[in-house]
């Protein structure tokens, strides 16, 4: 019917606008949740307008598969509610990982329906589901292993022997494998007697197809378990990316202009995200994938000098009489859950005549914008987070840097040991102030397994201790400085 044809399309052109408002407002804290109202509403009126899609035996009237599209939202949508609550803040990381895997496996799933049923016709929908398949299915595994990783259930990394030749011949399988399915859309006869007898598309053989899937599947797997915690955040990007893509190629396939949009732009938001992240380390995709960071890596020469031990009251005194402090989050503030105690101890600060300001590297954490997340939900203000570029020239005017369970991001080594596999990194300058504080459980290596130097250095005190207790005792020591 004329009239739903114009009402559904109508309909997903405005759940697209919302999509594309959505993200814009996504990029400032200031707008964000805003932004994820708008894209919310957006997803929600593309499911909506879906129930209207006229179905195959029933072309006039909503499709024919509304039970399984009730029960699948009914039991998707129970389990996102369930953990969206349930999930700490520390968590996030890797419920943003499998969320992304489960976008990639759906992109994949149609993929395989598309091709199971035979309907598909062209060079250009073969090729397009192929790559959606391809993507979405590297992105599933990868995702479920990078949430494996860091949910604890396997070790951060692991390593095949010969792995990059490994990485290589899988790759070139898949691709081929790939590469045969394109062909057999581009052999699909035109002649209507052979499509009478054969269906108007090209059967891909269930063996040829399961194969292809299993590789693109161990692909993802190989590809990530080397992967270290160095790199993760960077990697969930690019999984996120993949994801987006996928969906965009898959949409196409089905005709539905939601789904292309909505997965061009979070394909291309990803992949400009995953680009800054990989700039900020200073290290490209390809080194990040094929040589990574593991948990095994040391830096290339030995430190020398000792790790300096301070209490929690020098500590409160050399910050409540400091002119200026930088506070530098990282992984471990998360994992205390200390967030709503630095900011408490800010306030004392600032009370104080403190001048108090947060310092963040692009990849600090487990996920992009993991600190400033933890930041916003403690109460601290926007305009007193800053990126990288924005406050590295201030350490040298600092008084204090206080370093709460932050290790690759602070390391000097990034700047002066080229053997080290963070070299050329940027990283925050928290040596460069007059005073360096550390906060931290142990005196063992970071998540990446790399010693830091700044531990080690003249003007660097360490602070032992889960981030909660040690903060909440450096704030009683402020209270009695009053």
């Amino acid at each position: 019917m004329p009239e739903i044809r114009w009402l559904i399309d109508a309909s997903y052109f405005i759940a697209a606008v919302l999509f594309i408002l959505g993200l814009k407002k996504m990029s400032s804290p200031v707008t964000a949740r805003k932004g994820i109202l708008w894209a919310g509403m957006g997803m929600v009126l593309a499911i909506a307008v879906t129930f209207l899609t006229p179905g195959e035996s029933t072309p006039f009237i909503p499709t024919d598969n509304i039970v399984l599209m009730v029960v699948a939202i009914a039991i998707g949508g129970s389990i996102a509610w369930i953990s969206g609550k349930k999930v700490a803040m520390t968590d996030m990381p890797q419920m943003v990982a499998i969320y992304n895997g489960m976008g990639g496996g759906a992109a994949a799933g149609i993929a395989a329906v598309e091709f199971a049923r035979g309907h598909m016709h062209g060079t250009v929908l073969f090729t397009l589901a192929t790559l959606g398949a391809l993507i979405g299915s590297v992105s599933f595994s990868g995702s479920c292993v990078a949430f494996a990783k860091l949910q604890g259930l396997m070790n951060r990394a692991f390593r095949l022997p010969a792995q990059n030749i490994v990485n290589a011949v899988l790759t070139l399988v898949t691709l081929w494998l790939g590469i045969a399915i394109i062909w057999i859309g581009h052999s699909a006869s035109p002649d209507p007697i052979y499509n009478l007898l054969y269906g108007t598309g090209a059967m891909v053989p269930g063996w040829f197809l399961i194969s292809f899937f299993i590789c693109a599947l161990a692909l993802g797997v190989i590809v990530t378990l080397p992967i270290g915690g160095a790199d993760m955040p960077v990697v969930i990007s690019l999984f996120n990316a993949f994801t987006g893509l996928a969906v965009g190629f898959e949409g196409y396939v089905l005709g539905n202009p939601a789904l292309i949009i909505a997965g061009i732009v979070v394909g291309a938001a990803g992949t400009l995200l995953t680009q800054l992240m990989a700039r900020a380390m200073n290290r490209s995709i390809f080194n990040i994938l094929f040589q990574p960071i593991s948990g095994e890596a040391q830096a290339g020469s030995m430190i020398e000098g000792t790790m300096k031990e301070v209490s929690a009251r020098d500590a409160a005194a050399m910050m409540r009489y400091a002119s200026k402090v930088i506070i530098i989050p990282g992984y471990g503030m998360a994992v205390a859950g200390a967030q709503h105690k630095v900011w408490e101890m800010t306030e004392s600060l600032e009370n104080a005549g403190v001048d108090v300001k947060f310092a963040i590297h692009p990849v600090a954490g487990r996920m992009p914008g993991h600190m400033n997340v933890l930041l916003a939900e403690a109460g601290v203000p926007y305009e007193k987070i800053f990126d990288l570029e924005e406050i590295n020239s201030d350490f040298n005017q600092t008084d204090v840097a206080l370093v709460i369970g932050a290790n690759d991001v602070v390391n000097p080594v990034a700047r002066t040991d080229k053997s080290s596999p963070i070299y050329g990194m940027p990283i925050l300058n928290a040596d460069h102030a007059s005073q360096a504080i550390v906060v931290k459980r142990g005196k063992g290596a970071g998540y990446s397994g790399i010693e830091n130097a700044l531990f080690y250095t003249d003007n660097c005190r360490m602070l032992y201790g889960s981030a909660q207790k040690v903060v909440a005792d450096v704030i009683q020591n402020l209270k009695t400085m009053e």
